[in-house]
């Protein structure tokens, strides 16, 4: 589920996203450097005994039915995810480990019931992860709480731009629309797979992990930890379900209940300096690396902590006193500008470095290739066999035994492109048949870049793609043609392509390393991507209609960046003549600050570097506030004592007791959705008040 910093919106996905999105968790670093060291005693031999089954077999209906429960589940997690703050870590490990458990479990019943017709290999494991991550992975891409959301009424209204234009959200348009653009990236790297893993044999560090993680599972030791496992995660998901719902008979009014705890005193809470209590985000702290949780700690100091109370005191001078507190042109439009500024000066760094690592790195590797001066095609087959380890001659042998004939790609893509340019100037009449033809013409370009990309740094650049094509496209459309309305949707179809085309090869990579069939990972990616074309919409339509302030800022589902998406396309189409006095100033130097702090971090020694924050991590608290950071923090802390007691045991157990907080969490809120569509309101409110505000009270209710 590659997801950018949006991942860190989208925050942190599968592979390291460029909007704070991630980068893969500290268990999976630590499965990929141990699997480059058993490299060396053979991986493969362990399964030498093993009959790796025909890519039909691989797919099997156990492991969609699994795939299909479980994306379920992950949605829903990434969902809220998406919808609260934007950070979304990798869930591969979970993914993986839940996979195995269930399918596990089933064989185990039929074994002893006598009717076990097929075993359980890890290439169906890794059909199973491969699904689920794609079918989750369209919770983010898909834009439910960037552009897809910032098109709304809602979001329109609170930017004081409904002249703009919006439009009214339907699940039959978002599940068509999701449709049309979610296979392409697909079809567009499918040709260059060989050139991807064995002839440039890139290390796409997120996908490697997994593949040792699956392998593991599939030894008789890793299957006994792999229960241990399980049952951690059970326990920690049990606790966190319980304490949602513990928690919600406390809210039954505005900021009542434990996620309102004046934790530092009531006048840090006004600034949104609290401990809310949210398991989700302790267990999301644990996941990501420390440096992204302080980095997200250290957004909030300098914003809320700083900026904001310094801007306040220029009310009436820089802006006027009489705006409401939601108008861009008050305090509310320092903090969405400013922290876009951070964003996007982040990203156009990353952008620049990722793409001339992957032209330097392309031009090498070609040079490199005396053979021939052409990229070598899928059908070609490697030459450098006889310098192969055993371990690389089998999984070479396999990976090329199936091919999937680029015929079949290129005619994919062709018919797949033609029906999105018919069919979406009719879902968005501002996006043109010609707007959308181009951005076909460089997709496969882009998303070779990024694919290529990602498996060099492990960074998907998807939402900086998509940032590009609201800018280019908006632009072109013009504000009078409904310019806001045609990015964010062109952003839309760009982040779909490129971020399904690096989730593929991340995939393709797994699959090499797990001996299962690029047939059956591409089969596997194409149903994980139909399911959460269905899916997704309709936890996104569960989670819209049940609250009413989705999208209001200061909400529990408050969807930041689709504010932030939607005045980056107002940008692009209007300039700055919208923004309030010496917001423009205060742009530039945060804009600078982020390419020189990503410059100063990339020039001195990496035991150093470990320690500058990451500007796209920092910008997500200028909007939101740091009160999610102190849960993520506090995940950190509690992370970094276990490993200083037992680092082994925390190692092994720290991704599940994460994965369960995560899970228990994320779950909660579908019977939390239901609830409230069914009007039933808690029972309780619990508030906090300053000592005079509570005698004002008493005396008022004659106490």
């Amino acid at each position: 589920m590659a997801q950018d910093h949006d991942e860190v919106e989208n925050g942190f996905n599968s592979s390291r996203n460029d909007d704070g999105h991630h980068h893969h968790d500290k268990k999976d670093k630590n499965e990929g450097e141990g699997g480059k060291e058993a490299e060396e005693f053979s991986v493969e031999r362990a399964f030498d005994g093993k009959e790796v089954p025909s890519w039909r077999k691989q797919l099997t209906i156990r492991a969609f039915v699994v795939s299909f429960v479980l994306s379920v589940l992950f949605t829903f997690i990434v969902m809220k995810l998406n919808l609260t703050t934007g950070i979304i870590p990798s869930l591969n490990v979970s993914a993986g480990l839940l996979g195995f458990f269930f399918v596990k479990t089933w064989t185990k019943f039929l074994e002893n019931s006598r009717i076990l017709r097929q075993p359980f290999t890890r290439q169906e494991n890794t059909v199973i992860q491969t699904c689920v991550v794609a079918s989750s992975g369209i919770a983010f891409s898909g834009g439910f709480g960037s552009y897809l959301l910032g098109m709304s009424d809602r979001i329109a209204l609170q930017s004081e731009d409904t002249n703009l234009g919006y439009k009214n959200l339907s699940l039959t348009w978002i599940i068509g629309f999701l449709f049309v653009v979610s296979f392409l990236g697909l079809f567009s790297v499918v040709p260059l797979r060989k050139v991807m893993i064995i002839d440039f044999k890139l290390t796409y560090p997120s996908g490697t992990a997994t593949a040792y993680l699956i392998n593991s599972f599939h030894t008789p030791e890793g299957a006994r930890l792999a229960k241990k496992q399980v049952r951690t995660l059970g326990k920690f998901f049990s606790f966190s379900f319980l304490w949602g719902f513990f928690q919600w008979f406390f809210t039954a009014g505005d900021n009542c209940g434990f996620v309102s705890f004046p934790t530092f005193g009531l006048k840090a809470y006004e600034y949104r300096f609290y401990f809310d209590f949210s398991a989700i985000y302790v267990g999301v702290g644990m996941i990501c690396p420390y440096i992204i949780n302080i980095s997200v700690l250290l957004g909030g100091i300098l914003s809320w902590g700083l900026m904001w109370p310094l801007i306040e005191k220029r009310k009436g001078d820089w802006y006027s006193a009489d705006l409401s507190p939601t108008s861009l042109q008050g305090l509310q439009g320092y903090k969405v500008f400013i922290s876009i500024a951070l964003i996007l000066g982040d990203g156009l760094y990353n952008f620049c470095k990722v793409l001339s690592r992957t032209l330097v790195g392309l031009f090498y590797q070609v040079r490199t290739r005396n053979a021939s001066s052409d990229l070598p095609v899928a059908e070609n087959s490697s030459p450098e066999t006889a310098k192969l380890s055993y371990d690389d001659q089998r999984r070479t042998r396999l990976f090329l035994k199936d091919q999937i004939p680029t015929w079949f790609a290129i005619s994919g893509y062709v018919a797949i492109a033609i029906v999105s340019i018919i069919v979406l100037p009719h879902i968005f009449h501002q996006l043109k048949c010609y707007h959308v033809l181009v951005i076909y013409l460089f997709a496969p370009t882009l998303a070779f870049c990024n694919a290529y990309g990602c498996g060099l740094t492990d960074w998907s650049l998807a939402s900086t793609y998509g940032k590009l094509a609201i800018f280019t496209i908006g632009a072109w459309a013009g504000s009078s043609h409904g310019g806001v309305l045609a990015g964010l949707a062109a952003c839309g179809v760009m982040m779909n392509i490129v971020s399904t085309a690096s989730d593929l090869t991340q995939d393709f990579k797994t699959g090499y390393l797990t001996l299962a069939s690029p047939r059956s990972m591409f089969v596997s990616q194409v149903i994980g991507t139909a399911i959460g074309c269905i899916v997704s919409p309709c936890v996104f339509w569960l989670f819209y209609k049940a609250f009413d302030d989705l999208g209001v800022p200061g909400s529990e589902y408050a969807a930041p960046f689709a504010m932030v998406y939607r005045n980056m396309a107002k940008l692009g189409v209007e300039g700055f003549s919208a923004l309030p006095k010496n917001c423009l100033l205060l742009c530039y130097v945060l804009f600078g600050a982020a390419i020189v702090i990503n410059l100063i971090r990339d020039s001195i020694r990496k035991e150093w570097a470990r320690f500058i924050p990451l500007p796209m991590a920092m910008a997500i608290p200028f909007y939101l506030g740091p009160y999610f950071a102190i849960d993520m923090c506090v995940g950190s802390l509690l992370l970094f004592i276990w490993e200083k007691i037992d680092k082994a045991k925390a190692d092994a157990f720290g991704p599940a007791v994460a994965s369960g907080l995560i899970c228990g969490d994320g779950i909660w809120s579908l019977p939390s959705s239901i609830l409230a569509l069914a009007k039933v309101q808690p029972p309780m409110c619990m508030k906090f008040l300053s000592r005079r505000t509570n005698a004002r009270v008493d005396k008022f209710l004659g106490f």
